[in-house]
Order: C-alpha cells, then structure tokens, then sequence
C-alpha cells in the first residue's frame, strides 16, 4: 500500500450485514433448488449465481484487508465469504497478491500468444475461461494443494506460465492455514448438506450456473488491455444494479490503481479515471479468441500492493 495514500473508510457493518444475508439467502436457495428436479435446479441456479458474485466481491475485499479494520476479523469474514465459493480465504489472498503484481505479464497473458505457442491448449485454456470450466479447477486444486502441495514443485507446474509463480508464495505463507480452511470448509458443506437435505446433483447444476457467470466476467476487464501491471484494465460500463452486485468491481481499473480502497469508494474516484467501456462490447469481443502478442510481458511487481 501506497503509505501516502489517503484512507477510505471500511464500512465493516455493512459488510457483515451483507456476508450474513448472502450465506442465509444462498443456504434457503440451495435448499429451494434441492426440491425439484435438475431443470428447477437450473432455474433457481441464475439467481444463486448472481448472489454468489457479490460473494466472490466480499472475499475479494477481504483480500486487500477491506472487509473490517481489525486483521483478524478481516480474515474470519474471509474464511466465511470463502465457504461459498468454495476457496479457503488464505489461498485466494495470496493467488490474487499474485494477479496484483503480475497482471498483464507472461504468467497472465491468455488473451494473447507468441509465435511457437501450442494454439490447442491457448484455444482451450481461452474457451475454457469464457465457458465456466475454469470455476472447477478452484476447489479441485485447493484440495491438491492441501493434500500434496509439492505437485507444486513438479515440471509441469514449474514450467507452466499461469503457474509458475505460485510455489515461492505458498510457501512462504504456509499450507498449515490452508489445510485448516478446507477442513472447516468440509464441516460447513457437511452440515449443510446434510441439515437441509441438499442433492448434490442439484447443487452442482446450481454451481454450473455460477461457474459461467463468474468465469466470463474474471477476464473482462483485463482481455486486450495495455501490457502494464497497473493501468492493464477496464473501467466497465455495466447496469447500476450490476454495479452494486459486483460491489462496484466494474471498476477495475481504479481498482488496480488505487488497491487499497473498499469497494464504496470506487465508483467516487472512477469520475476522475478513464471513461468506463462498454461491458457488453468487451465481452463480445473476447468470443473473437486471443491476439497475437505486439507488446513485451512488463516486469513483475515484487512489492504487496496492498494492505495485506
């Protein structure tokens, strides 16, 4: 964090008034969806993945220490936030501490290619993104990395762009926190599952829904950017009713510029940043399939930059 920044103020009730309404309303939807066959499920599936984006908002907050003022409720509200998704907290702050300081590099870079890349797996990885198929390898690597974190070590995930950076960062914040995440994260699904009778053929087409919706908006604001850390993203021009389910994250520009700000002070600062682009114009775009590289990977940030 920038030590001449100016504070913000965290509204911590607000934000705890909103993790408690989402965790009660996506427990009741669950339930509701649990009821009929996969097709209900289906149907009740799009509101559900629209709450849980405003979840995914919370746990970003979190991430930069914007949830509450004191630490170590920060992270309790993360770790809760984070049985939704499902991720434990501890992992995504340091995976998006990553995406901070190397956004629009070589281990970021999907919406391009160099000449000599396996057009296949560019092709797929890309699809895969804008399809949902990218939600899956969340939870499924949480559970790798809690149980072998050496497979971080091994040649594929060494010699792996999007990988490559991760091992030294997980190391150094340990695996210990993980693990006991994902233990209480199995204790909050096996309560749920089994107190409100959920059917987990149900609950995954309801996550299927979540897993589009969430997938195709992780990559909008950054697809076909300027290759630079900081200033490679969007300020998007979304409904305003969007804009408050993604805790004003449409402007994400502001975001990577300004990362210490919560998200009720975004959209203030987003009237002296660059203009907002069309959401929808952009998302097209993305469906046209990566470029070829014209610029050099910018050098990785090495310092936080955030709070945490």
């Amino acid at each position: 964090m920038d030590e001449d920044a100016p504070l913000a103020p965290i509204h911590r009730r607000l934000n705890i008034a909103l993790i408690v309404a989402i965790v009660t309303l996506a427990a009741v939807l669950l339930w509701v969806g649990s009821g009929g066959g996969l097709l209900w499920a289906f149907a009740v599936g799009i509101p559900f993945s629209f709450l849980l984006l405003t979840n995914y908002a919370l746990i970003h907050e979190g991430t930069h220490d914007n949830l509450h003022p004191d630490a170590r409720w920060n992270r309790w509200l993360g770790v809760i936030s984070g049985f939704l998704f499902p991720v434990p907290f501890s992992m995504i702050r340091v995976t998006h501490t990553v995406h901070h300081c190397c956004n629009r590099t070589d281990h970021e870079m999907f919406d391009q290619y160099y000449e000599g890349d396996s057009m296949f797996l560019k092709l797929g990885q890309w699809y895969g993104l804008l399809t949902g198929f990218f939600w899956p390898w969340i939870p499924i690597g949480t559970v790798l990395l809690a149980t072998f974190p050496g497979v971080l070590k091994t040649a594929p995930f060494r010699k792996a762009r999007t990988t490559a950076v991760l091992f030294d960062d997980f190391e150094r914040h340990g695996i210990a926190r993980i693990r006991v995440e994902v233990g209480l994260m199995l204790l909050f699904w096996g309560t749920l599952g089994w107190a409100l009778d959920l059917r987990w053929q149900n609950v995954m087409v309801m996550y299927a829904c979540f897993a589009f919706n969430w997938s195709t908006r992780q990559y909008v604001t950054h697809a076909f950017t300027p290759r630079d850390v900081i200033n490679g993203a969007l300020n998007l021009k979304v409904s305003r009713p969007m804009s408050w389910l993604l805790l004003k994250g449409n402007w994400d520009l502001v975001h990577h510029q300004k990362p210490w700000l919560p998200w009720t002070s975004l959209e203030a600062h987003g009237r002296d940043s660059v203009p907002p682009v069309s959401y929808y114009r952009q998302y097209l775009r993305m469906w046209a399939g990566p470029r070829p590289a014209t610029e050099p990977s910018p050098a990785r940030l090495i310092a936080t930059p955030t709070a945490g």
